[in-house]
């Protein structure tokens, strides 16, 4: 009779927990605006930041040629090490004055958790921005309009 009632115990919680579904992540529509700067496309990098201000993630790369990644200087010390496969989160290079919208996937754990969203623009024969657009991770800013120093006129996030 024991052994019944684990098996039905057991099957109704299996049960139970393949209909519920925990989202560790959630998906965000991030839309880049570029300022009307001339010259080439501009290479973008969203990072992942922690609370010690390190990298810890790459969210995304608008710029698919690794030719030129070592001119996104600061990213490329902790990328170039690891170089792992980013071929999944990667599109095309943005013009001076034209805008972009891609989607980042960021773990739930990391919102109101001390890090920050990164996004570092370079292009070829002109400046480097580190923090073109830098803000922390909160319920707020993940819904928010943030302007950008260089490159980024400003980018607008939303949950998707």
């Amino acid at each position: 009779m024991k052994i019944k009632h684990i098996i039905l115990v057991s099957f109704l919680t299996f049960g139970l927990l393949s209909f519920t579904t925990i989202a560790d992540s959630t998906k965000y529509k991030c839309m880049i605006q570029m300022t009307n700067y001339t010259g080439e496309a501009a290479y973008v990098v969203i990072s992942l930041i922690n609370p010690d201000g390190e990298y810890e993630k790459t969210l995304y790369v608008q710029g698919d040629d690794s030719e030129w990644y070592h001119d996104i200087t600061d990213w490329w010390k902790f990328y170039g090490k690891k170089r792992s496969n980013i071929d999944a989160i990667t599109g095309a290079t943005i013009a001076g004055g034209a805008r972009t919208i891609s989607v980042i996937d960021i773990e739930n754990s990391k919102i109101n958790a001390g890090y920050s969203i990164r996004f570092e623009t370079a292009v070829e024969d002109q400046e480097y921005y580190t923090k073109d657009v830098e803000f922390p991770l909160t319920s707020e800013t993940v819904k928010s309009k943030k302007a950008g120093s260089g490159f980024i006129r400003y980018v607008r996030m939303m949950p998707n």
